[in-house]
């Protein structure tokens, strides 16, 4: 086992230094194979899906030829034409290879399907009840393998790639097994979300028929159990994360969930670039999803989404008090618990809250509960409606987003574009991208949001009762909207650097 080390995050990341500017043209081309259990908007269950359609959408307008691979699950939204490619055998599975295109884009998508392992209702990972798939391991184990063989080309489609991407614990022993072949392709490993890790019981290992030079403390072996992220961290010629600050946490107890040694011991071959957004996707000014579309320099046009957001969830129309939205998984990471502690006091403020999400199931019931005491102060939707999502993120004055840990996250960014200000705990990704409002971030023009930094609800409560004091001054909040809006997040930045991680190996 690689020797455990704990670095703090002042001293002990260095880390890959890329350009932070780069450019590129069209002679910089690369093959490059994205492997991702989803994609939007063929499949979505969060922000993944949405990194691994805009990250790929970005690299092809840098002159880059991309190709897609995801499993082929029933619940695939496809576009279009859906071509039958080739078909091969692993193990006992008879594995067919579909291609198609993501939907507005040149990007084509290889769909792996193998009704045996995929043909499962609904979430990709988890069953109506959140319990995980009891095969999970044998699912993404045949699909990382399938990866394999497209990468090596030995489905012999006359294109193999430089470089093959990986994301997350689901395409994580990709790297292991690409170790083994001669003339491999190099490797990327990108880490999501460290708290979910694909860990598995030691007796699915022989089952999975794995090579056995990997099953080792030294390789895919984790405190007895199978690991398969740590395949992606151990064997990925490079690894990266979608923070700066998430590659620092990630090498500390509190957010390397026992990798943090590994993660320091590669710390060289570390690099955190953070996550761009779909800026077609998620535009104010042509939005089709929204009431009234609106730019920078049409803030009051934002206000018939408010009203509109207020209908549709059946509150009281009001524009003098603030409109809290959120959308999220609903589980601990994303600070649930504290604003479930917090709504007793809220419920007292001048203020309204509307949230569209799903997850623990306790965490359902609990909210579901404290709004039907209050239906003119809060309202709950247990579910996840795209278009919706939109109208939230145009219709809140503000964006609650009071994470314990965020390795990027995507809504602050979104609603900073949409001139709704996030309120945020400062963790990973939201450090990164949301200006405290401060006196001197307000005489600069600098401020953008809200941040607090403890994890507790008494610290959320009064970030929120600040969040109220500067929502009354109307000046000082349409200034931190002008700011937010004109921030730049868009993928041509962050694509680059990620050139520049392909170049460096």
């Amino acid at each position: 086992m690689v020797e455990q080390c704990n670095p703090t995050i002042s001293s002990h990341y260095i880390g890959l230094r890329l350009p932070s500017n780069p450019t590129y043209t069209v002679t910089n081309m690369k093959k490059i194979l994205f492997v991702s259990s989803e994609v939007y908007p063929l499949i979505k269950t969060g922000g993944l899906a949405d990194v691994c359609s805009s990250l790929p959408k970005a690299l092809v307008e840098l002159g880059q030829d991309i190709r897609v691979i995801i499993p082929k699950y029933p619940s695939l939204k496809t576009v279009g034409e859906v071509q039958f490619l080739c078909s091969l055998r692993i193990d006992n599975h008879l594995i067919n290879i579909f291609e198609t295109q993501i939907p507005d884009s040149p990007i084509i998508a290889w769909l792996v399907d193998c009704p045996d392992l995929f043909n499962l209702p609904g979430n990709p990972y988890v069953d109506e009840k959140g319990i995980p798939w009891v095969n999970n391991a044998e699912r993404f184990s045949l699909f990382c393998r399938v990866a394999v063989e497209v990468a090596m080309d030995k489905v012999n489609r006359g294109w193999k790639p430089d470089i093959v991407h990986c994301n997350d614990w689901q395409s994580g022993l990709v790297p292991a097994l690409l170790s083994l072949e001669k003339n491999r392709p190099k490797t990327i490993f990108t880490i999501h979300n460290m708290a979910y890790q694909g860990l598995f019981p030691v007796e699915v290992v022989r089952s999975l028929n794995l090579p056995g030079q990997l099953w080792n403390p030294n390789g895919l072996e984790f405190y007895g159990m199978l690991s398969f992220i740590k395949g992606g961290i151990v064997y990925a010629d490079r690894i990266t994360t979608v923070s700066p600050t998430y590659a620092l946490e990630i090498q500390t107890p509190e957010f390397g969930y026992g990798l943090e040694g590994l993660l320091a011991h590669r710390s060289e071959h570390l690099v955190g670039i953070i996550n761009g957004i779909d800026t077609n996707e998620w535009n104010s000014e042509i939005d089709p999803h929204i009431s009234q579309r609106y730019t920078v320099d049409s803030l009051p046009d934002k206000l018939p989404n408010k009203s509109e957001l207020q209908r549709r969830v059946n509150l009281p129309v009001n524009d003098q008090v603030p409109l809290f939205g959120l959308i999220s998984r609903l589980v601990e990471q994303k600070g649930i618990d504290m604003i479930i502690e917090c709504l007793p006091e809220m419920v007292e403020l001048p203020m309204q809250l509307v949230l569209l999400g799903n997850g623990d199931k306790d965490f359902e019931r609990q909210l579901q509960n404290i709004a039907s005491l209050y239906p003119d102060k809060i309202v709950i939707i247990i579910d996840y409606n795209e278009s919706l999502a939109h109208l939230i993120e145009a219709g809140s004055d503000v964006f609650l987003m009071p994470s314990r840990f965020e390795p990027c996250g995507l809504n602050q960014m979104y609603s900073q574009r949409y001139g709704t200000i996030p309120l945020v705990r400062k963790t990973g990704g939201l450090a990164d991208t949301v200006v405290d409002t401060l006196p001197d971030s307000i005489d600069n023009h600098s401020a953008t949001g809200i941040v607090f930094k403890e994890a507790n609800s008494g610290a959320l409560l009064e970030a929120i009762k600040r969040t109220l004091l500067l929502y009354s001054n109307h000046a000082t909040w349409q200034q931190m909207q002008t700011n937010a809006m004109n921030k730049d997040f868009s993928w041509r930045n962050s694509a680059a650097q990620y050139l520049a991680l392909y170049d460096n190996i």
